[in-house]
């Protein structure tokens, strides 16, 4: 074949093409089990986080073997189902009816006593924003959070993943003193609000901070009735 001509030409890209796409896939599909255990170790990184225990990479799976006594599954009536809670997809979960709605909780043993780490998931101005928040064993103080995005303004909105922010969440409280779930309130600076349920929102992230507001209100509407079940 004429190696000049324009069928030379077409069919030797079209070969390469085939070739390195095969070769992408290959690299792909080598790839993915490292990809999924670094998933799995960031996740845990980030349940333990929620209880104040730092953690690597290389850490992480040894300290949550250690510290996280139990995980299992509740549904929105406070009772334990069957599923597995670590792999359990909480976007898909808050996706279907309340009533069907399973949720993950993760039972950590600190220095401070007993933990409960329930996992949260929401919508922030540019995309899905998610975490963890641990309770104590009253099931109403909060002793950490640890929260994440995928694509919040740096300086702004992706602030809620900064200690700055999280470490105002320590000590706040899911119920009032009637026993009602009031959850936590993001302010805007000046607003007035419980100092027990609030934290203050971040400056120029005004739709973030309400989106943070929201999905914890409505997961923790989730968890009541486990919460309110297990209570001290």
């Amino acid at each position: 074949m004429d190696r000049n001509s324009n069928t030379y030409t077409f069919l030797y890209a079209a070969i390469m093409v085939i070739v390195v796409a095969a070769v992408l896939a290959s690299v792909s599909m080598a790839l993915k089990p490292a990809q999924k255990k670094n998933v799995e170790i960031e996740k845990k990184q980030n349940i333990l986080a929620s209880v104040n225990i730092e953690s690597t990479a290389e850490t992480a799976e040894a300290i949550y073997a250690e510290k996280i006594v139990d995980e299992y599954l509740v549904n929105t009536k406070g009772e334990k189902v069957d599923g597995n809670a670590f792999t359990t997809d909480l976007k898909k979960e808050r996706a279907k009816s309340f009533d069907e709605m399973v949720l993950p909780v993760f039972v950590c043993d600190t220095e401070e006593g007993t933990k409960y780490v329930l996992p949260v998931y929401g919508a922030g101005l540019w995309g899905p924003i998610w975490g963890y928040v641990s309770v104590s064993d009253d099931m109403n103080t909060i002793f950490g959070a640890n929260f994440d995005h995928e694509g919040e303004t740096p300086g702004l909105g992706a602030e809620i993943s900064t200690s700055a922010f999280e470490e105002q969440f320590k000590g706040k409280e899911i119920f009032d003193n009637s026993g009602e779930m009031v959850s936590i309130l993001v302010a805007k600076t000046g607003q007035v609000a419980p100092e027990e349920h609030k934290v203050d929102g971040i400056s120029g992230g005004t739709i973030t901070s309400k989106g943070l507001e929201a999905m914890l209100k409505d997961d923790f509407t989730g968890y009541e009735a486990f919460l309110n079940k297990n209570k001290k």
